[in-house]
This record gives C-alpha cells, structure tokens and sequence, in this order.
C-alpha cells in the first residue's frame, strides 16, 4: 500500500508527459503561445496553492511569523535560479534572440529544471504523510494518505505535459521527450522515501524546500513564459490560455489537496 502510494504521484507525471506521443513536430505561432500561457497559469495556481500556501501552514508552530519559510524559500529560488541565469551562456537578459541560438532550448531547460524542482518538495509531502502513518499517527489514514498522492497525481498531469511537449517543439525525438518528463516526476518516489527514512530530519525544513520551488518556478514563469507568449501577435492567446491553466490548477489543488 505504502509503495503504491509513493509511485502514484510519479505515474500522473509519467501520463502527462506520454501526451506529446501525439504532437507533430512543428507546432504554429499560435500554439505555442496557448502552450506557453498554459504551463505559465499552471505552475503560477501550483505555486501558490501547492507550494506556498502549505509551506505556510507547516509553519503554523511559528505563530505571527509562519511567513518567515514562505518568504525566505521564495527569495532563495528565485535568486538560485538567477544565479544559473548568469552562469548560463546566452541568456535573453543578456542577449537577443537573433544573437541566441539556442535560445529556445535554454528556455525550455529552466522550464524542466523548474517543474522538476518543484516535483521534489512534493514527494517529501507524501512522504511525511507516510512516515506519520508508519509512525502510527491516529489523525492520518491509509485511504487519506492515499488521497494524497491520487490528488497530486493528477496535479501532475498537466506539470508532465508542459514538459515534453515544448521539447518536442524544439525538435527532440517524441520518446526522448517522453524521457525528460517521466525523469523530472521520478524525483517524486525519491524524494518520498527519503523523506521516510529520515522524517525526523527532513520535515521541519520542508517549508523552506516548498517555498524554494515556488520562487523557482515563478521565475521562469516571469523570465521566459510570459514574455514569450505577450510578444508579437495574437497576445491575447496566451493570456487566456493562461487564466485556463490558472484555474485548472486551482481547482484541482483545492478538489484534490
């Protein structure tokens, strides 16, 4: 039971990223746009609901300064990833696209860091959850813990699909980029036994890691998503794909959390 629960949330990753088996390989200006200001409002509703929001609440033992996880996370992911910015070669701050040219590649690489940074604090979540359940913990159950990983599950699908679909788009084999998504969720089972076999050190700094993957994936978000789906025409294509992804994240971590 505790093994399944574990590789649940790893399979949701797996299914969405089996989504770009029936993508072309080229995909027009228009859907890329509605791709990109999908991924933006899905990872933006999962950094809030799924990542900062608990982050806060697992920090409720702090009183008046249970913000202080959320906070200082946020700040250190988004400068981590700042700092890969500069350590990276061609960047757009930096340089042009026309100067760039593997700009795209570039972009979709934070993309899978990103979710896959994401992914980890995750399956810690589930794994506390388990690890409270071997540790006989009367207010969690097996079907709750269970629920747990059914609900970030089918989080996942959508996460696993912003993955290897852009990869597609810029030319790499359908089942190579079948493998990058399935690899950024296998961080999920890994992250969950860890976290089991070492609770007792783990789970008072999963705040942090929530809120850090939070502030990574909002930086991607705002550095290479949302310039990329607002230039040029047809901006408004993104910006409504992007209230799409936002408000199916949003109900499905609500529904589901």
């Amino acid at each position: 039971m505790i093994a399944q629960g574990i590789l649940v949330p790893f399979f949701g990753t797996s299914l969405g990223s089996a989504c770009v088996l029936f993508l072309k390989r080229t995909l027009s200006n228009t859907l890329q746009k509605a791709m990109n200001g999908f991924a933006a409002g899905v990872m933006v509703a999962a950094s809030i609901w799924s990542l900062l929001i608990p982050s806060i609440d697992q920090a409720e033992n702090m009183g008046r300064w249970a913000f202080v996880p959320a906070a200082a996370g946020l700040c250190m992911g988004v400068v981590f990833l700042m700092l890969l910015d500069h350590m990276i070669p061609c960047l757009p701050i930096n340089n042009s696209k026309t100067d760039c040219p593997g700009y795209g590649q570039r972009k979709t690489s934070m993309l899978v860091l990103a979710v896959t940074l994401h992914n980890i604090p995750e399956g810690m979540a589930v794994g506390a959850v388990y690890a409270g359940l071997l540790a006989g913990n009367e207010q969690i159950t097996a079907m709750g813990a269970m629920a747990l990983s059914v609900g970030i599950a089918i989080q996942n699908f959508p996460e696993g699909a912003i993955i290897s679909m852009p990869l597609r788009a810029q030319g790499t084999g359908r089942w190579k980029a079948l493998l990058y998504g399935v690899l950024s969720g296998i961080v999920e089972p890994i992250g969950a036994v860890i976290t089991i076999w070492a609770a007792g050190t783990v789970v008072p700094v999963l705040p942090y890691l929530l809120s850090f993957a939070a502030g990574a994936m909002l930086y991607v978000v705002v550095e290479e998503l949302i310039p990329e789906m607002a230039e040029g025409r047809k901006r408004k294509i993104g910006t409504i794909l992007f209230t799409v992804g936002f408000v199916t994240m949003m109900i499905l971590d609500v529904a589901l959390g």
